[in-house]
């Protein structure tokens, strides 16, 4: 993982472990469909991170948004 982004670094380390390598196993690829992601870089987002990265199966970029839980007051 390339880290780019100390507050989407935060974000992402507010998501638990085990939540975090679900969300990596499942990103969408367009020749694959359904792959992992890896060689990753962390963007913060207004309404989340933004995962870029390879396609882990055929090296093509893939990208996945995580929303940010927003919590009521």
């Amino acid at each position: 993982m390339d880290i780019i982004d100390m507050k989407a670094v935060k974000k992402w380390k507010k998501i638990p472990k085990e939540l975090q390598r679900k969300l990596l196993n499942n990103v969408f690829c367009v020749n694959c469909t359904v792959t992992t992601i890896v060689d990753y870089s962390l963007h913060d987002e207004e309404h989340g991170v933004l995962l870029k990265g390879k396609c882990k199966k055929c090296g093509r970029n893939v990208a996945r948004l995580v929303k940010e839980q927003v919590k009521d007051e």
